[in-house]
């Protein structure tokens, strides 16, 4: 089968399409052949090796050969499946999250990482889905623990996690202010935020507006300025690669007894397959949108990954087989 592999950590030039062995699928997985894919953060830094830990799980001088694959998000046909595999069968159309090898004709995964794709959507659309509305569920409902009418800001609203964030927060009663370029205020006010500051003419921290939760999807303001927009009992959550602000966060004090801030870095986000039974029910009532930006055949995932970098991408990148 054809398949993105790279042997040798740098830019999206080490990305090469090769031909590689078909999986087999074990007896808890699923052998799916992908129609669609997309692209996340997580695959340039693997394949850059930034931050240099990443060395110590993919390899310390060179990807291992284990690890020489990229793509999480995947949809496609269920093509076989291993004994103990209860929840689907050969031709059920389903998408999920692959560890590792989404850049492929086929991949394996595990039938707890898998559920059914909804009819009225296509491959490509919920293909954008897991990674980034998985991270924007468990950010806001779990780690936010938000809550009807709370005001909640985004920022980064326009991005992968960002235009999922903006309409589960909607779902869920809160009041939305997405922050996003000029470019891509028709896009966030599409998505029913119920206001939209353009930080290249508005400094969302000098508003005086107080938020009682704040995903922030790009780390660029320092904790004083976040402090300030913070309500008393406020929550703000970092799920963005900066490595000052993510140290400055980790020593932070903790939320008292009393109440108080609460300040902190974002977890790592979990495959979960009743949380994407949860999108998949908000996907078919329309609840939630996927909003794709480009798309980009296999033979091209160097390209799309090189986009993804620009750090300007309008929803999700996805790709076609």
């Amino acid at each position: 089968m054809k398949a993105i592999v790279y042997t040798k950590y740098g830019p999206p030039d080490v990305l090469q399409l090769k031909e590689v062995q078909k999986p087999a699928p074990k007896d808890d997985e699923v052998l799916v052949k992908i129609h669609a894919a997309a692209a996340n953060p997580l695959d340039w830094h693997f394949m850059r090796a930034s931050p240099f830990i990443i060395r110590f799980i993919s390899g310390l001088l060179k990807p291992n050969p284990k690890n020489r694959m990229l793509g999480a998000d995947i949809a496609g046909l269920v093509e076989a499946v291993g004994p103990n595999v209860k929840q689907f069968k050969v031709g059920d159309q389903v998408y999920g999250e692959i560890s590792r090898g989404g850049f492929a004709e086929y991949g394996c995964v595990t039938e707890d990482k898998l559920v059914l794709k909804p009819a009225k959507l296509s491959f490509e659309q919920v293909a954008a889905v897991p990674v980034a509305g998985l991270t924007a569920l468990q950010c806001l409902r779990d780690q936010g623990q938000i809550q009807s009418g709370q005001k909640v800001l985004i920022n980064g609203a326009s991005g992968g996690v960002g235009t999922f964030a903006i309409q589960i927060a909607k779902f869920f009663g809160a009041v939305v202010t997405g922050v996003c370029s000029t470019q891509n205020l028709d896009t966030v006010r599409a998505l029913r935020a119920n206001q939209v500051i353009d930080y290249t003419r508005e400094d969302f921290t000098q508003t005086g507006q107080l938020y009682d939760l704040i995903l922030d999807n790009v780390g660029n303001r320092s904790i004083s300025d976040i402090k300030r927009i913070v309500s008393p009992n406020g929550t703000y959550l970092l799920n963005a690669y900066a490595p000052a602000l993510m140290l400055q966060l980790m020593l932070q004090p903790g939320k008292s007894k009393t109440g108080g801030q609460t300040m902190r870095n974002t977890d790592i986000t979990k495959a979960n397959q009743s949380d994407l039974e949860f999108l998949t029910e908000l996907l078919a009532a329309d609840k939630i949108v996927p909003v794709i930006d480009r798309v980009y055949p296999l033979s091209e995932v160097a390209d799309a990954i090189r986009y993804l970098e620009t750090g300007h991408v309008r929803g999700k990148v996805v790709i076609t087989l």
